[in-house]
């Protein structure tokens, strides 16, 4: 018999995630790699059990996700989006606690281009009067 198993795309910054639910304990595996092996910061754990912690579905689920791309706080973003949306597609009914929080909008903040002239995107070199 083949598990039932909910996906969810999230995206941050430059990375992307895959996050697939399937029921479990609550056991998370990123890249092949433990939770906590994955992020060892404490900060980035908390920001991608939020979804969970919200819907109370901690325990329910073991999530396998795969990300690429960006470093780790991006990464953390688009774990907690992709989850987000994975738990959508497991019950609809928990889109307004998952909205409300804003989990389900897609942070569209990118890095801006360096500009030419400049040592920086904004930054201008120091100004001498002589």
């Amino acid at each position: 018999m083949a598990t039932i198993q909910y996906y969810g795309t999230g995206r941050r910054k430059t990375a992307v995630a895959r996050v697939y639910l399937r029921q479990g304990s609550g056991q998370v595996t990123v890249n092949s790699r433990t939770f906590d092996d994955y992020f060892p910061n404490r900060v980035l754990k908390m920001i991608i059990r939020q979804p969970l912690l919200i819907t109370e579905t901690a325990d329910k689920f073991d999530i396998y996700i795969k990300v690429n791309g960006g470093g780790a706080a991006g990464q953390a973003g688009a774990i907690r989006h992709g989850l987000s949306r994975a738990l959508l597609e497991f019950n609809p009914e928990l889109r307004g606690r998952l909205k409300s929080a804003g989990f389900l909008t897609r942070d569209a903040r990118e890095v801006e281009r360096k500009k030419y002239g400049r040592p920086k995107a904004r930054r201008r070199f120091q100004f001498s009067k002589r």
